[in-house]
This record gives C-alpha cells, sequence and structure tokens, in this order.
C-alpha cells in the first residue's frame, strides 16, 4: 500500500527539518522541533528523535544550550538546495507553523512577570511591557493569594497590549480635557 502525504523516508524527514531550522528564529528543542514540523500526517515523533542527532552529527544542526538546537551555515546551505522537494501545502503549513512560533517568542520577551510573596501573607505581582527600545510600562499589583497572583500574571502576560493602550487612553484622555 503507498503512503500518502509528503514524508516516505528519513530523508523527507530531514529537508522539512532543515526547512523549518532554516525560518526559526531562536534556538528549539525536540517537541518545538516535532510541532513545527507536524504538517503531515506520516511525520512521528520517533522520526524526529532519529533525524535529530544524525543531523548533528552530519553538521546541519548544532546543540544549543538547554537541549535546544540550531541550524549551522551547512544546514541552511543544503536546506535552501533541497526545499524545492517539499510538497508546497506543506511548506505553506510549516511557513505558517514557523511565523506563529516567532511571534509567539518574541512577544513574550517583551512581557514580564513575576509574584513575589510578601512578609504580610499576600503577594507582589511585578508586570512590565517592554518593546525594542526599553521598558514602556511597569505595574505592580497587589494580590490576597497565590491564586489570584498567578492569575494577574497569565492574564496580563494575554492582555499586556490592552492594559497599556487602555491606561495610556485614560490618561491622554483627560489631558485633552485639561487643555
Amino acid at each position: 500500500m503507498q503512503r500518502l502525504g509528503f514524508i516516505h523516508d528519513m530523508l523527507d524527514v530531514k529537508v522539512l527539518i532543515l526547512f523549518v531550522m532554516a525560518r526559526v528564529n531562536y534556538p528549539v528543542n525536540i517537541q518545538q522541533i516535532y510541532e513545527l514540523c507536524y504538517q503531515d500526517d506520516c511525520l512521528s515523533y520517533f522520526d524526529v528523535c532519529t533525524a535529530l542527532p544524525e543531523m548533528v552529527k552530519s553538521g546541519h544542526l548544532k546543540e544549543a544550550e538547554g537541549e535546544c538546537y540550531v541550524i549551522t551555515e551547512k544546514g541552511k546551505a543544503d536546506g535552501s538546495l533541497t526545499e524545492d522537494s517539499i510538497a508546497f501545502t506543506v511548506k505553506q503549513r510549516a511557513d505558517n507553523a514557523v511565523n506563529r512560533f516567532n511571534r509567539q517568542i518574541r512577544r513574550s520577551s517583551f512581557v514580564k512577570t513575576q509574584i513575589i510573596p510578601r512578609d504580610t501573607g499576600d503577594f507582589s505581582v511585578m508586570m512590565s511591557l517592554d518593546d525594542e527600545m526599553g521598558n514602556l510600562m511597569t505595574l505592580e499589583l497587589s494580590a490576597p493569594n497565590q491564586r489570584q497572583a498567578v492569575r494577574l500574571s497569565k492574564l496580563f502576560e494575554k492582555k499586556a497590549e490592552a492594559v497599556y493602550n487602555l491606561t495610556m487612553a485614560e490618561l491622554l484622555d483627560e489631558e485633552d480635557e485639561i487643555e
């Protein structure tokens, strides 16, 4: 029986990994590589686990800090030569997944939260929003318990830009009324 999909052998797995790794802007671990490459039902996690050590040995990838991988110059060169063999739909889905991943990682570097226990038994939640130029906003809120502190932290991570925009709009709206 003929296998459907793009992935038919280990070479296809490696070509897809090179395609993804050439577009990822950050070191990635095995699970992230699998998730970014899983654009074809014929790919398995075990294929990725088998391919990565072979690709490190061949010099196409190198291990980075924290059990992560990055592409080498050899990997970029060989990947650009072989990426035409990837099915168009698989290539598009992988490219979209990588773009989402890059945006998510970039955004998470600008939004920071920290929960600090206080001597009084409550918690201080430090939240900050940065951009390429530096800090835009730092906000500290008090939470009566750890559960609420964690909730504040997670919600700020999701809505940091909205909090910043609402704060700016509220403050600047009043400034317009003063003038």
